[in-house]
């Protein structure tokens, strides 16, 4: 991938691949796949173009469904063997487009040829039924090319009928799939460090160790080097599920990815020096965010047995969650950096609900949060 302005498509594919686990021999779970995302798009363009002003966040949506598509669409040509470029290039070279040369902004070529549409689109109902009709004609058995190309050109209409960028879809679903689907790297975290350039008393804890204990009132206390923080907790519900013990969540989100509003107003490290920070960061409002997303997880978490022996989460309540944080600088966090959270997160919670209390052990500079239980604390 070259710098913001432009993505090749040969970028894409490549970079994408790796988060494609499904089996590379059988097309039939892809066709469904791309089948349903076009769905996806079909319910989600429509808004973006009727009710934009009204909804902002469909232009949003409607990209997400276009790039999940795109991703499907990657991998039927990864299976057929064929370059994604070469179908587009393809599809472009059609009645409807017109190749335009462009000053190039990739160093390795001067010169850039775009295809422009030669006319208005046709209606979006019109463009969405085409690409409707393409992705069933490839139901059913192995694709072939031409209608692999049929798809494509289809796929580009819609794009244009919707108002769409194809750079920003593929952009984003690239950040997205990759964000999710695979280990960020060293070099994906350099950036995701949201107060490094502050003072230490505006800071979150580099590393922590926390005592948690429950008394016989059944209420929770937090102690950090000593001293209590915060209010004691119960689980303010009839049905006893630990939820007095949450704050384990946000110490999580502060180790792991360097952001908890609750744990900064906690302990009264806010980033007061530089106002919009304090005001747009760290503020009430982002600190009901961080809550709510905290309560929403538990509640879905408690279906499934608190994550217990899970290894993954799903892309549903990941994609929840980047929709939660959306507008902060959290979102900037590739989600699979959300299910390590989520998930080191809720080991140490069942630890010490099993317990009632222990050690919330957490090193920001590795990103990992540990149990350790109080009988250790001599």
């Amino acid at each position: 991938m070259h710098k913001e302005a432009s993505l090749l498509l040969s970028d894409y594919a490549s970079e994408i691949a790796a988060t494609d686990v499904l089996n590379p021999t059988d097309f039939n779970p892809v066709l469904q796949g791309l089948y349903g995302e076009v769905g996806g798009i079909m319910a989600t363009a429509k808004k973006h173009v009727r009710e934009e002003s009204a909804y902002p966040g469909f232009r949003r949506a409607a990209e997400e469904e276009f790039g999940d598509t795109l991703w499907y669409l990657a991998a039927i040509c990864r299976r057929m063997r064929v370059p994604l470029e070469d179908v587009f290039a393809e599809a472009a070279n059609h009645g409807n487009f017109k190749n335009i040369g462009a000053a190039s902004d990739i160093a390795e070529g001067a010169l850039a040829y775009i295809a422009m549409p030669v006319s208005a689109p046709a209606s979006l109902d019109v463009t969405l039924v085409r690409l409707g009709q393409a992705a069933a004609a490839m139901l059913g058995s192995s694709p072939m090319r031409d209608d692999v190309v049929t798809f494509a050109r289809a796929y580009l209409d819609a794009i244009h009928a919707s108002e769409l960028m194809f750079s920003s879809v593929a952009r984003g679903n690239l950040r997205k799939a990759r964000g999710a689907f695979l280990d960020p790297q060293p070099a994906d975290l350099i950036d995701l460090d949201f107060d490094s350039e502050f003072g230490i008393e505006e800071q979150l804890p580099r590393d922590f160790k926390i005592r948690v204990n429950q008394r016989g009132s059944g209420k929770s206390y937090l102690q950090w080097n000593g001293v209590f923080i915060g209010d004691p907790l119960t689980d303010n519900i009839a049905d006893r599920d630990g939820y007095r013990f949450h704050d384990v969540f946000h110490f999580a989100y502060a180790a792991i990815l360097h952001w908890s509003p609750v744990i900064r107003a906690l302990i009264k490290h806010k980033r007061k020096s530089q106002s919009k920070y304090d005001e747009e960061q760290d503020s009430g409002r982002a600190i009901v965010v961080e809550e709510g997303l905290t309560a929403w997880i538990f509640s879905r978490a408690k279906e499934l047995n608190f994550f217990e022996n899970q290894e993954k989460i799903s892309l549903g309540i990941l994609k929840t969650i980047g929709e939660f944080v959306s507008g902060y600088e959290v979102e900037r966090c590739p989600l699979k950096l959300w299910e390590k959270a989520i998930l080191d997160g809720y080991s140490v919670f069942r630890n010490i609900k099993r317990n009632q209390g222990g050690w919330i052990i957490g090193n920001r500079e590795e990103r990992t949060l540990q149990y350790m239980p109080l009988e250790s604390e001599q």
